[in-house]
């Protein structure tokens, strides 16, 4: 029986499964990419890191409601973007989900069993992780300011284009092109606006170049999981329906990551002599983007055969080519977006034009003849045209962008570099870590930048050092690789950023 509370077109079933996935892809920028980016970086640059992924998915949800969502989705206004406008109403919303300009001469336009709230939710944290992907190789120098603006920007210009593309019912879709959850959509698009970017931007002070280290694995580790396993929504969710597809593409994407990560840390092995943490998270990133534009098409061999690429070609490509490449060399891709994501992508996307399966397309809803392996080797020169409008369309578009930002609004690109210097309290007055022994205190003369960690003694306050372990002598602290000093005393300044205690028989 159909009423105004259940729909003739409603299935329930399909509608909570697409819930549950849109949540789980929103838990992966927040918390997941959050606290990943915020463990990655140096102590310093926590908060700011951390911020620039959370307002990131916050502002995309605003501009994705008031004008964005239909131009990736919905009516036809040119081949690669469709007309903007609000998505805001009641009857709009509580109606069911369709995608006008899907349709193509006699077939209409792919209509869902669920109503157009839950698509445009569904899609919005596609649109929103995108965004906070490129973050991560803009961190630790981009100007804030200059983030609030490039966000809606890239998100109008950029994102949505490429979305209505190859979902929307654009050029590439007609031309049947391959994107099963966004590899060339979400991570070739990250991939280059982010590398692009980052040449724009410049790159991080001397000091955060030479001294990168993570501060915070196992907040890592909690981050990368999170990425992971909201990864079951991110492909699961893409047939629009609880399927036997979701499940297939839910499997491969599980098996194909599990296997580049260990292919990473094998190679980790063979290369440097022993396994590495972050090179798991690494290759469990690769075989997450390469496995997502092939996810639900491919058999589950093809799923361990792109697990094998991505965990061998990025690797490659991060540890020879960006060693010793010139190009490389002068951008400073902050955690290796563009080879985890741009790589990644390649890998995956033209990975599907030889690995699709008919049986696997025609479980999904579309209606290619498989790939390379099922007769079809056409569908491989398909993906690379996709391939080459995504990439090109990022590099113009992200350049201008950042001249617009740069030149038209007059607005920064990098900080300064006295706020490079101080990091997170110049830019947010706020600090990742509090501890009652430090005390923070801000002596008159100097401006909170500059502030100098204190102690109480009674009424009076002895300095005990500043961010970062600097000595508040103004003396040079020696720096050793093993981050200790020549003798206990330093050791005790550097290890904690306190002025060293004199020892029982020397007071």
């Amino acid at each position: 029986m159909s009423n105004s509370t259940t729909p003739a077109w409603l299935e329930k079933g399909d509608n909570a499964w697409q819930l549950t996935a849109a949540s789980l892809v929103a838990l992966q920028s927040v918390p997941g990419l959050v606290v990943l980016y915020a463990g990655w970086v140096k102590h310093k640059w926590a908060i700011n890191s951390a911020f620039m992924a959370f307002y990131g998915f916050s502002a995309v949800l605003v501009c994705w409601i008031l004008w964005a969502y239909k131009l990736a989705f919905g009516e036809y206004m040119l081949p690669f973007v469709g007309h903007p406008g609000p998505a805001v109403s009641m009857d709009y919303l509580i109606g069911q989900s369709c995608l006008p300009s899907t349709s193509s001469g006699d077939s209409p336009a792919l209509c869902q069993n669920f109503p157009q709230s839950t698509m445009i939710y569904f899609q919005f944290v596609f649109a929103a992780i995108t965004l906070v992907l490129i973050a991560g190789s803009f961190l630790c120098r981009m100007n804030f300011y200059a983030w609030m603006a490039f966000v809606p920007l890239w998100l109008t210009f950029s994102y949505a284009v490429g979305a209505y593309s190859i979902w929307g019912g654009g050029f590439l879709y007609q031309m049947g092109v391959i994107d099963y959850s966004g590899g060339y959509v979400i991570h070739l698009s990250a991939g280059t606006a982010g590398f692009v970017g980052a040449w724009w931007i410049g790159p991080r002070s001397d000091e955060d170049l030479e001294d990168n280290q993570p501060n915070n694995i196992l907040i890592m580790l909690v981050g990368a999981g999170i990425l992971w396993i909201g990864w079951n929504g991110f492909n699961g969710g893409d047939p629009y329906a609880a399927s036997p597809d979701a499940g297939a593409a839910v499997l491969n994407t599980n098996l194909c990551t599990a296997f580049s990560s260990i292919v990473w840390v094998s190679m980790d092995i063979i290369a440097f002599g022993r396994p590495s943490v972050i090179g798991a998270i690494q290759g469990m990133i690769t075989g997450l983007v390469a496995i997502t534009p092939a996810a639900g098409v491919v058999h589950a061999w093809g799923a361990i055969c792109l697990g094998l690429g991505s965990g061998v070609i990025p690797w490659l490509s991060m540890n020879v080519a960006g060693r010793n490449w010139a190009l490389f060399r002068h951008v400073d891709d902050t955690l290796e977006v563009f080879h985890t994501h741009f790589v990644g992508a390649l890998v995956g996307g033209i990975g599907t034009g030889i690995f699709a399966t008919a049986t696997g397309c025609a479980a999904f809803g579309i209606s290619n003849p498989g790939g390379a392996i099922d007769g079809n080797g056409r569908q491989v020169g398909l993906q690379l045209l996709g391939a080459v409008f995504i990439i090109g369309w990022n590099i113009v578009w992200t350049s201008l962008i950042m001249i617009f930002i740069k030149y038209v609004l007059r607005i920064p690109l990098r900080m300064t570099a006295e706020q490079m210097a101080v990091g997170d309290y110049a830019i947010h007055g706020e600090e990742p870590y509090t501890f009652t022994h430090y005390n923070i205190k801000h002596p008159a003369p100097e401006p909170p930048m500059l502030r100098r960690r204190t102690t109480k003694k009674t009424d009076e306050e002895t300095q005990r050092g500043v961010l970062m372990g600097a000595d508040p002598t103004g003396h040079a602290i020696p720096n050793t690789s093993s981050g200790t000093s020549a003798n206990k005393e330093e050791k005790v300044a550097v290890a904690t950023g306190a002025a060293p205690e004199p020892e029982l028989g020397n007071a």
